[in-house]
């Protein structure tokens, strides 16, 4: 086993030889590990330029998740340095520094589905057919609600979505899952867009197969579409959006009070538009996106 006392001969030696060759190289060499040798630094009460950089570079992490209450991975934490820093750091560094500060985005929880059991009236063809892309704003837009539990009590979402540049429409907050809850968020997403056949998908919720909902489709031009009875999937975006809500807002706060609820979904959905990186949106929100494509 090597000794105490030769293993600082060692670090030494490496820290004479490391303007010439890797540390990893050397420390692979010298039979220790790199760690250690770092360890020895800071206790020499000196570090290497590399060391100095990665102090800076975690610094900024810092700040990021800090900003955006941890809900980055080291992907985005990477888009973050680049577009507001100006920093080009490789992702494999940044996982690398954020496993050493002990810092890792939350996780994601699956949405458990149970199905649907409403008695349909009007169904549509699966128009969007899980194509969820889209050239232009206002080509295809989709549509859910979700349950905000919060002290024993629930509010209800529902949520327009332009697959554009994955921007939230609008939405529209109730306490209760019904058709008025829908169709005024429709309305309101009416209000805002200039629509002329613009797709707009749905499941077979009753509120989407409701004759009020498709008449009211039908007046502005707006064409619908819905997902196969039982089949997630075909609206996937939506889900992968509330999962991102709900572990990035709800599940890191104990609310007590409705308008709490309220207040801090109307932040977090202009955080998300207006600020949150999306890396299919090169490295922009959804906002920052729109405005530079349309202009």
């Amino acid at each position: 086993m090597t000794s105490r006392k030769s293993k600082a001969l060692y670090y030494a030696l490496i820290q004479e030889l490391a303007s010439t060759y890797p540390i990893s190289l050397l420390c692979f060499v010298s039979g220790v590990s790199r760690s250690g040798y770092y360890k020895w630094m800071i206790r020499q009460g000196r570090q290497t330029e590399r060391q100095q950089e990665n102090e800076r570079v975690k610094e900024l992490i810092l700040q990021c998740q800090t900003r955006v209450k941890r809900v980055y991975g080291y992907y985005r934490v990477q888009a973050w340095l680049q577009h507001t820093q100006g920093l080009r750091v490789n992702h494999k560094r940044v996982y690398r520094l954020m496993k050493e500060l002990n810092i890792q985005a939350v996780i994601r929880k699956k949405k458990r589905y149970f199905g649907k059991q409403q008695e349909q009236k009007v169904v549509s063809s699966n128009v969007m057919n899980r194509e969820f892309t889209a050239s232009r704003p206002n080509e295809k837009w989709t549509t859910d609600i979700t349950y905000l539990m919060f002290n024993g009590k629930r509010l209800y979402l529902s949520v327009m979505y332009d697959l554009f540049n994955n921007e939230v429409i609008t939405y529209q907050i109730g306490k209760q899952n019904n058709l008025k809850l829908v169709l005024d968020t429709v309305k309101e997403a009416i209000k805002k867009r200039k629509v002329d056949g613009t797709i707009l998908h749905s499941d077979q919720g009753f509120q989407y197969t409701s004759r009020q909902y498709h008449e009211l489709l039908k007046a502005h031009h707006l064409t619908p579409s819905m997902s196969r009875k039982g089949n997630c999937l075909d609206n996937a975006c939506m889900e992968n959006f509330f999962s991102h809500f709900k572990t990035e807002m709800m599940y890191l706060h104990d609310f007590q009070e409705e308008q709490e609820v309220i207040d801090a979904t109307h932040q977090y959905i202009m955080f998300y538009n207006q600020e949150r990186i999306q890396i299919k949106l090169q490295n922009l929100s959804p906002v920052q996106y729109r405005t530079q494509v349309c202009a």
